[in-house]
């Protein structure tokens, strides 16, 4: 898997796209970032190659080019989507402290609701390696009231945990990151890259950290790496990968919140990352708070991106990589 070589040269083109030019580029020359669908698209999102574009606002709605969303899972009270390699939705359930799956005849099964007794705090976001295990995010936000799950120390803990095959559950981060939120396992299952997102506090962590996994599904010790620092702006949330193992962030704010995020230096949008981690690209999006992206369309070579309710899409150069559907 290679890097990419770039000349760090910001252009701001007439659609608004602001891109750091790359030998490569990210995004089709002539694509404009376009609006889909202006609510149903808090969170989410997850690609359906029938069903079309699944985002969390709510209750699950259905998103498609040609027609307003729908309702496909009503009060779900999901964060984080994702389809397994099966083709089944696995989905976070920060309103019911739990992760869940849809079967494929539409039944829900109960993944984890509880770590050794205590119930989780908001899981949040979620990915899956080859082997078919399932990583979770469980931060906090908002009040910090009916927090049940501690340390050793009596400790509270927002961690990741890993769902095996076998339905047993293991925490594999408890104070390595502050407060996870979005997570993605690399394509060849080397690295878990955890979106650490501390952004309702002064001097919060604005993180993105890579990590070594191991064969076993656990973190290697001392392997936590900073690729990027969004210093006092809003950080980052979800992410994404191409099938070149490049990383699409969703972070940023263009208003400020005081006294929590400024508007300085990083704008509301999509931070493309190579994957050692150096900063090739990035597309502007107008809306707060950018909250995730995933990969569609028949080829997979349009990027969503929800973003303060609204959905929008924009055409790349490279399929993404997604457990399912696999791109053509």
């Amino acid at each position: 898997m290679r890097g990419v070589t770039v000349t760090i040269a910001i252009v701001l083109s007439a659609s608004g796209l602001a891109r750091l030019q790359s030998e490569e580029p990210v995004f089709e020359p002539a694509g404009e970032l376009q609006l889909v669908s202006d609510h149903g698209a808090g969170e989410g999102p997850a690609w359906h190659p029938e069903l079309g574009l699944l985002a969390s606002f709510g209750s699950i709605h259905r998103h498609v080019l040609v027609d307003k969303p729908e309702v496909f899972f009503k009060d779900a009270g999901t964060n984080g989507l994702l389809f397994d390699r099966q083709g089944r939705l696995l989905a976070c359930q920060p309103v019911h402290r739990r992760v869940i799956r849809r079967e494929l005849d539409g039944s829900i099964t109960v993944l984890t609701d509880s770590y050794e007794g205590a119930a989780y705090n908001q899981p949040n976001d979620l990915t899956v390696d080859s082997q078919g295990r399932i990583y979770f995010s469980d931060p906090k936000y908002g009040p910090r009231e009916n927090m049940d799950l501690k340390d050793n120390k009596g400790r509270t803990v927002e961690g990741v945990y890993r769902i095996d095959l076998d339905g047993s559950v293991t925490r594999i981060i408890t104070h390595a990151a502050d407060r996870p939120n979005g997570l993605l396992v690399s394509l060849d299952d080397r690295f878990l890259f955890v979106a650490d997102n501390n952004n309702n506090t002064v001097g919060g962590s604005r993180f993105l950290y890579r990590f070594r996994l191991r064969s076993d599904g656990s973190l290697a010790a001392g392997s936590r790496r900073l690729l990027y620092d969004w210093k006092s702006d809003r950080g980052p949330d979800g992410l994404v990968q191409d099938r070149l193992g490049r990383l699409y962030v969703a972070a940023g704010r263009n208003k400020p919140v005081p006294p929590y995020e400024t508007a300085d230096r990083f704008k509301a949008g999509v931070y493309v990352f190579s994957p050692r981690g150096a900063l090739i690209d990035f597309v502007a999006v107008p809306n707060d708070e950018v909250t995730n992206c995933t990969f569609g369309d028949d080829d997979l070579r349009s990027l969503y991106i929800t973003a303060g309710g609204h959905l929008y899409r924009i055409r790349t150069t490279t399929p993404g990589w997604l457990p399912w559907p696999a791109s053509r």
